[in-house]
């Protein structure tokens, strides 16, 4: 069946069915009666061409339903991409971020281990400084001591006249014979 309209610049199926209802719409009433008078053939052309523009139409609508969940699929491909990649770079920053978090603990630990270490150290040095000062006062003391009572000794005992100071020659200031000064070189 051939319709009324042919060719690009044929109306759509739903503009075809707004004529139909127009039509009905605005059919003569009848005498005496409350039915409607209508062009039966131009009633039916009408639905006949809409008939066959809709397979055409419904093929048009599901191909752009396809290409719009074509469209939606490749948006939300590139959605999870795009999250995949945040979710990447997060963990990698949360990484780093653990990563120099642990190397300034460890470079704390470090820090302190090595304080307490010189610490210790400077402790165990000066400790033995304060040892081996302690016996070099002792040797002092004691030599100290000896020296003393060695000097003690010598103004104590009597000093022997020798042969020069017998004959009366004075031996000037080094003379053994003056109280109190003793040169073990004379």
């Amino acid at each position: 069946m051939t319709g009324i309209f042919e060719g690009h610049d044929a109306p759509d199926t739903e503009t075809l069915v707004r004529r139909v209802i127009e039509l009905i719409g605005n059919a003569r009433p009848l005498p005496l009666s409350s039915s409607v008078r209508v062009e039966k053939e131009e009633v039916l052309e009408l639905l006949d061409d809409a008939l066959d523009r809709l397979p055409l139409e419904l093929r048009q609508a599901r191909f752009m339903l396809k290409e719009r969940e074509e469209y939606l699929a490749k948006v939300q491909r590139e959605a999870d991409e795009i999250l995949d990649a945040a979710r990447v770079r997060a963990e990698r920053m949360v990484q780093r971020t653990e990563i120099v978090r642990e190397a300034q603990h460890s470079a704390q630990t470090i820090v302190e281990t090595a304080k307490d270490e010189s610490r210790r150290m400077r402790m165990e040095a000066e400790d033995y400084c304060d040892q081996k000062l302690a016996g070099f006062q002792i040797v002092l003391e004691r030599t100290a001591k000896t020296v003393a009572a060695g000097r003690e000794k010598l103004r104590v005992t009597p000093q022997p006249a020798s042969a020069e100071g017998q004959m009366g020659i004075g031996l000037g200031p080094n003379d053994p014979s003056e109280p109190g000064f003793f040169d073990q070189d004379v």
